[in-house]
């Protein structure tokens, strides 16, 4: 018996997704969870700079990010996460492929980040996606742990660029 695997649709959020997104962050236990009404925000009025990754209508993969006024060629990455409906299949990688392709990011010159040195998963993804765009990684100094509440790691900024110049989609 041959069984044929359900793709994974992936799109701009609609603030409905919010709550969805939230309760991803939460059940995951690797993100810091932010407010609901955060996830609502950047579910609409940042959509065409986030993605979300459906399987059978079920969102299992999510990318929350945003243009920073004071860097505006970047795109910068907040949130990244894969339910385990969604691992083991390169998701988060076709997702940020697909993240610097949407709307309001498509002229993004550069992919930035802040990643916890000791995380290691998402720094492999941030160097993966890099090597697969052929542009480079830098690490910069981003927030000390002295603005975190105590205990809470450095979060050095990562710089992934220049990006490949893609055309506008004029469909």
């Amino acid at each position: 018996m041959t069984t044929t695997e359900s793709p994974i649709h992936l799109r701009s959020p609609e603030a409905r997704d919010g709550k969805t997104v939230w309760e991803l962050v939460r059940a995951g236990g690797t993100l810091e969870a932010n407010t609901p009404y955060c996830y609502l925000l950047l579910c609409s009025h940042f959509a065409e700079n986030c993605i979300v990754a459906e399987k059978r209508g079920e969102i299992v993969g999510f990318i929350m990010a945003y243009r920073p006024p004071s860097d505006p060629e970047a795109v910068f990455v907040w949130q990244v996460g894969v339910a385990p409906a969604g691992r083991g299949q390169g998701l988060a990688t076709k997702m940020l492929d697909r993240l610097i392709a949407q709307p309001g990011n498509f002229d993004a010159r550069f992919l930035i980040a802040t990643v916890d040195p000791d995380n290691a998963p998402s720094n492999k993804l941030f160097a993966a996606f890099a090597r697969g765009q052929g542009a480079t990684l830098e690490t910069e100094t981003g927030y000390g742990p002295e603005l975190f509440p105590p205990g809470h790691a450095p979060e050095p900024l990562l710089r992934i660029g220049p990006l490949p110049t893609r055309a506008r989609n004029s469909d």
